[in-house]
């Protein structure tokens, strides 16, 4: 059974054994000064193992009282005038010990080297890209399928892609002869005007052609458009590819989370950049 959303008290949170934590998605004002202590006793009555909270940073230190730590930060989350927090609370010791420590720092470094901008990169003569639609759910939860053994979302399920796209989640589709080979989207908070860049998937015959920097090319003007101030992304912190890509898209390392995700078979690490939307 995967991971499940749901409100605790006013606020938006996910839990499960797949990722073997609570995520506190969205803090409802109202539950700052309760809430923390709530998350911390139901993850140790449920017997996770982390605790990860997206929360304002004017609510930081009503986290950090009960035995959170600032993992990563985001400028201008939300509204694009108050920083987010990023925010772990570790409940069994391996949980808070990274692995793969020296790549990861050997990642960040890399992304940050190449942090130039970079030219614009189209997709290929002969693809397409073009916001998904409905009729499209079976295409993409096999490029999932065939990308992600395992993923923090249901995104193997059509009826899960159906019910977000309809709902905050817009999602981008290459294809090429009429088939869909890649696929990124966009999730959206409209209250706090932030965008998630997210979701990136490229079926392996297709990778080498940036395909996923061309969708985030796509991506970025498309939100800009929609008013939302700030975009960012959570990138699996072992990846060079997807870190680097960021970083020369003008996005700013903001910190990494720890064992903080459950992602293609194991737990990993996460990058959080941030990059704001407004024309300069």
């Amino acid at each position: 059974m995967p991971d499940v959303i749901e409100k605790l008290d006013h606020s938006l949170i996910q839990h499960g054994p797949d990722n073997d934590r609570i995520y506190l998605m969205k803090l409802a004002p109202e539950d700052a000064g309760a809430l923390p202590a709530r998350l911390k006793a139901m993850a140790e009555e449920k017997g996770y193992s982390k605790v990860f909270a997206k929360v304002p940073a004017g609510a930081e230190e009503g986290f950090l009282n009960v035995g959170f730590e600032t993992e990563a930060r985001a400028e201008g989350f939300f509204r694009g005038e108050q920083d987010a927090a990023f925010m772990g609370l570790f409940l069994k010791p391996w949980r808070r010990e990274c692995g793969h420590a020296a790549r990861v720092a050997a990642v960040v470094a890399a992304a940050k080297a190449k942090a130039c901008p970079a030219p614009e990169i189209d997709f290929p003569d002969g693809y397409e890209c073009r916001i998904c639609e409905p009729t499209d759910v079976q295409a993409m939860a096999e490029v999932y399928r065939v990308v992600f053994e395992s993923y923090p979302f249901p995104i193997h399920d059509p009826a899960y892609l159906a019910e977000t796209m309809a709902e905050h989640i817009h999602y981008f589709g290459v294809w090429a002869d009429g088939r869909l080979v890649g696929l990124s989207s966009c999730e959206t908070d409209p209250a706090a005007k932030n965008v998630e860049m997210t979701d990136f998937a490229v079926l392996p015959d297709q990778r080498g052609k940036s395909l996923a920097v061309a969708l985030l090319g796509r991506m970025e003007p498309f939100m800009r458009e929609h008013d939302f101030r700030t975009a960012y992304t959570i990138a699996r912190a072992t990846s060079f590819g997807m870190n680097i890509a960021f970083a020369r898209a003008g996005y700013a390392f903001g910190g990494t989370l720890i064992n903080n995700t459950h992602i293609s078979g194991g737990f990993e690490s996460m990058n959080v950049w941030c990059k704001p939307l407004a024309e300069a």
